[in-house]
């Protein structure tokens, strides 16, 4: 078994050295920082089993080491320990995801116990990261490839081949639904990065005034409600990848703010006046024209260059009709298996009618069809009856309410599948756009 390995970040080196000699007394391996500096470059370089880390030091303090450890290595306990704490300071650290909080000097059998336990808990975390790993492993880079077999298809296939080893910024253009967001997923699975990070962010889902504070934090203070410091997504994705989805709806401030970001490597916090490095990869995707909304100066040219490094352009179903039949396929096994149903094949002549519609709403809208129908259809197999009478083209059925009255007895079932494929159609209809949709049918945008 590997001996425990244990990181003491303290700017007096009497107290480090101290602490070395009983840690090793113990049995654990132990290494030193002097600074905040130091202790965030050595967990960079190492991967430790504990951290104990001082509060107060100078050029940068503990709870901000903690802070950073915290969202780049969640899995890594950190024992506080300070000789000047408080009780404010240990609820902060303990909020920030500290294990512990030991004032100095600290009692050795706690100390111990209290490392002994912290590295109990990190084995746990490890453990459970690595189970969640390999089930998405196991799963995801099975279930979710990039399916098709049409030229645009292999052309996506072979630019990320050559693409996502590489650190190029990357720009994914294509309608709603057809899949951006998984072109995104395999470029960061197939990337150097794929052990860190992969950080989502949908620019059109956060209102305009809040979305600097989403993408780059704020301190506490900063503004009315930031009752605490936040860490932003730019941070939250060091040392892995930043998605910045639908970046089109971003607003101008907060387009100046991502380009100085990707020009400097560094980011500042609403209310901040430090500025912090942050190694990320940008990966961005829109629906919209950017070269448009550059011309109606919605959109700055510069970023758009800066992004558009590698463009891919993701083809919407109607001109990769081919694709239906293998994409429809693999989505009824995918709900199939999700629901504990066996799966039901569809005939040949029922694929070859489903490819012949338009699908507005792109892979999206085919996935809610093929549930649709493996709900309500009846049958061992998926046929033209079925789909004449469930789906048509651009969403809805031609009589959905008919087949829900003679599958369901109980109201609260037909009232849920009523709803949603009522919900399903009106998104289709405003190009799910949530908020447009919400507007349209009288709810709020939250409850939608």
């Amino acid at each position: 078994m590997a001996v425990p390995s244990i990181l003491v970040v303290d700017d007096e080196a009497a107290i480090r050295r101290t602490l070395r000699e009983i840690l090793e007394y113990e049995d654990f391996a132990v290494d030193e920082a002097v600074d905040g500096n130091d202790a965030l470059e050595k967990a960079k370089a190492s991967r430790y089993d504990l951290i104990l880390l001082d509060v107060k030091m100078p050029k940068m303090d503990g709870l901000e080491v903690l802070s950073r450890i915290a969202s780049d290595q969640p899995e890594v306990p950190v024992i506080m320990i300070s000789g000047h704490g408080t009780v404010e300071t240990a609820v902060e650290a303990t909020k920030l995801g500290a294990y512990d909080f030991i004032e100095k000097p600290p009692d050795l059998n706690r100390l111990l116990l209290t490392i002994r336990n912290g590295l109990d808990r990190g084995q746990l975390e490890n453990e459970n990261r690595r189970m969640r790993q390999a089930i998405v492993e196991r799963h995801e880079t099975g279930i979710t490839p990039i399916l098709g077999d049409s030229s645009a298809i292999g052309r996506i296939k072979e630019t990320l081949e050559r693409v996502a080893p590489t650190e190029a910024r990357v720009l994914i253009t294509g309608e709603a639904g057809t899949g951006k967001e998984l072109v995104a997923k395999w470029i960061h699975r197939l990337s150097a990065r794929r052990d860190g990070p992969l950080v989502e962010v949908n620019c059109a889902a956060i209102p305009s005034e809040l979305i600097e504070s989403e993408l780059f934090g704020h301190e506490k203070g900063a503004f009315t409600g930031a009752t605490k410091q936040r860490i932003g997504k730019f941070e939250q994705a060091h040392g892995g990848t930043l998605f910045l989805d639908e970046i089109g709806d971003m607003s101008l401030s907060a387009q100046a703010k991502v380009l100085r970001a990707l020009q400097e490597n560094r980011i500042t916090r609403v209310g901040g006046d430090r500025s912090l490095p942050v190694d990320v990869r940008v990966v961005a995707a829109t629906n919209k024209n950017l070269l448009d909304q550059i011309d109606q100066h919605e959109f700055r040219e510069d970023l758009y260059h800066r992004l558009s490094v590698i463009l891919i352009h993701v083809p919407p179903l109607r001109e990769r009709r081919g694709d239906v039949p293998i994409i429809t396929r693999h989505i009824a096994e995918q709900i199939a298996r999700r629901n504990g149903l066996e799966p039901r094949p569809f005939s040949d002549a029922a694929l070859s009618l489903m490819s012949r519609f338009d699908w507005r709403g792109n892979v999206r809208e085919l996935y809610n069809v093929v549930e649709r129908l493996t709900i309500l259809a009846d049958g061992d197999e998926i046929g033209t009856g079925d789909v004449d009478r469930y789906v048509r083209p651009g969403g809805g059925g031609s009589n959905p309410m008919a087949g829900l009255l003679d599958r369901y007895e109980q109201f609260s079932d037909f009232r849920d599948q009523a709803e949603k494929l009522f919900i399903e159609r009106k998104l289709v209809q405003f190009d799910w756009n949530i908020s447009k949709t919400a507007e349209a049918i009288g709810i709020q945008r939250s409850h939608l």
